[in-house]
């Protein structure tokens, strides 16, 4: 769908700002084929449902057409819960897998938050008995 047809939701309530929002349209310019796999939520008056970030970014990356999955049958009130429900994260993540699968470098470039490695007072990693570097916190080898 064009982009100059969707309506940014005035309602939204989720905010992406300076960094996470720069790291964003890093994403998508990179990666844009994501957006086939996640598209931005439109009901049937084009106005955003879910996707109003990745919107701004697809502007800012200078994307004319981007995918949209079109929301038509729902409620006042099932948009509402829609709004917040696809912005609310749950889980945890398990960082011992994320420090065995993926480089630190990687998931930071991606804008993971990892708050054991975010913090500059944490010390370097020390190379342990199996040759890697092991997290001086956590133990997590990298």
């Amino acid at each position: 769908m064009l982009i100059n047809e969707i309506i940014p939701n005035p309602k939204n309530p989720r905010i992406c700002r300076d960094a996470k929002f720069k790291l964003l349209v890093k994403s998508i310019r990179e990666f844009p084929e994501m957006l086939n796999l996640r598209p931005i939520v439109i009901d049937e008056n084009n106005i955003i449902l879910g996707g109003n970030q990745r919107y701004r970014a697809c502007i800012e990356a200078g994307l004319t057409d981007v995918p949209v999955i079109h929301a038509n049958n729902l409620t006042e009130e099932q948009k509402k819960q829609f709004i917040v429900r696809d912005n609310v994260s749950t889980g945890d993540w398990d960082f011992d897998l994320l420090a065995n699968e993926w480089s630190i470098q990687d998931l930071d470039n991606w804008g993971l938050d990892i708050p054991a490695f975010a913090n500059n007072d944490i010390d370097e990693p020390k190379d342990n008995s199996k040759g890697g570097k092991s997290c001086p916190n956590c133990g997590v080898t990298l």
